[in-house]
């Protein structure tokens, strides 16, 4: 048979998604599946964005501008500008998703063989997109004991190169919940500037931020015009998951310029989608609120029921709605796999994902799963009771 790439060979697999087979065959032995393991919010999206879709009046459905509607462009900048970001129409890509915002990032700034550094553990897909465009990842560690904070800046500096482009982060991070503060980001500022590479913050969970804490945005920082790369997405913002809009803001031209023919090749984003997304801006303050409340008690509740399982550590989350979970085991794969085929209690078990996958460097996070707490309270302490029996079981 012909032969597959070198890079497809490389591509990761999706450490949320490749244990769905085993879910799925539990499900056929009448298994309930609670599961843990994917970002899929069960807050219902803003009423006004499906209505806008359902009241359209469309009679052609044609190509969008490539970077996304004047219309919603000029209202995504005025929704920044509320979160003292301030940049133009102009400044802002409209794509499929975050995940094509950053694939365009990357391509932007990056050749083959060049070097990115990421904090780790981090979202499983930045492997993939690097692995598509043959740049190479350099991860460096932030541990459970700090509960994930940004490693020492003298760290960085030791792993950057003549091949160094760019420092990625997440704020609030995907997997750990870490929450940047504003001397942080303003430390990497300095840093990026100090060796002139770029600084591009995956910042899809701006909105979720809890015990008084607030957002600090690469953008919002002085003298990063050059360096600073924001992707963006409407997916867990407004539980939106499906609608795959997302965006690139950047006040560096070029890189919009750049990343702009990258959009050209794949045409337009998706017309329907951006009608829902523009609505959605119009979401009151008091839909966040009320999900940040929510999702707010859901951490509490979660976190409150994991430690008191033995031999269990947590580190506390101050954004999105994920936490990392270290456990009395030597490899959460094998006891994710192991939940799904050969345990339930009363009709029930848990599907995680294990953080191996979330990790770069070989051998780091093999004890470790990622729990997504999107789902209702109870559901959350009847999961952690079943996890707690599954250790139980697991160990002897």
């Amino acid at each position: 048979m012909p032969g597959i790439s070198k890079k497809g060979r490389q591509m990761p697999a999706s450490p949320i998604r490749k244990l769905v087979p085993y879910a799925e065959e539990a499900k056929k032995k009448g298994t309930q599946v609670i599961h843990l393991n994917i970002g899929q919010p069960d807050i219902k999206t803003p009423k006004i964005a499906l209505d806008a879709v359902r009241n359209h009046n469309i009679e052609v459905l044609a190509y969008s501008m490539t970077e996304g509607s004047e219309a919603y462009r000029t209202k995504i900048a005025a929704y920044y500008e509320k979160k003292d970001i301030h940049v133009t129409s102009n400044e802002i890509i409209v794509t499929t998703g975050g995940s094509e915002a950053l694939s365009f990032v990357m391509g932007t700034i990056m050749d083959a063989d060049d070097e990115i550094i990421i904090p780790e553990p981090f979202y499983a897909n930045y492997n993939g997109f690097a692995t598509a465009l043959g740049v190479k990842v350099v991860p460096i560690v932030s541990k459970i004991d700090d509960n994930f904070a940004l490693p020492p800046i003298s760290d960085f500096e030791k792993l950057i190169t003549s091949k160094t482009k760019a420092i990625l982060i997440c704020n609030p991070g995907n997997p750990t919940g870490y929450l940047y503060s504003e001397q942080e980001i303003k430390q990497l500022a300095e840093l990026v500037k100090k060796h002139n590479l770029f600084l591009i913050a995956d910042e899809v969970y701006r909105e979720f931020t809890y015990d008084g804490r607030e957002h600090y945005s690469i953008l919002q920082e002085d003298g990063l015009e050059e360096h600073a790369i924001i992707v963006d997405s409407v997916s867990k913002r407004y539980s939106m998951c499906g609608a795959r809009i997302g965006c690139l803001v950047s006040k560096n031209k070029t890189v919009v310029q750049t990343a702009l023919k990258f959009a050209q090749a794949r045409l337009s984003p998706p017309t329907f989608a951006q009608i829902a997304s523009e609505a959605a801006l119009e979401t009151p303050q008091s839909y966040f609120n009320d999900v940040i409340h929510e999702y707010a008690e859901r951490r509490d509740i979660l976190i409150s029921e994991l430690q008191k399982l033995p031999g269990v550590r947590v580190a506390i989350p101050q954004g999105a709605f994920y936490c990392v979970v270290e456990l009395p085991v030597s490899n959460s794969d094998d006891f994710a796999q192991w939940l799904l085929e050969k345990f339930e209690m009363d009709g029930h078990t848990v599907m995680v994902a294990p953080a191996a996958g979330f990790y770069a460097t070989n051998g780091l996070g093999t004890n470790q799963i990622r729990i997504a707490y999107v789902l209702e309270k109870p559901l959350l302490i009847k999961a952690v009771q079943i996890l707690g029996e599954a250790l139980k079981k697991y160990s002897n």
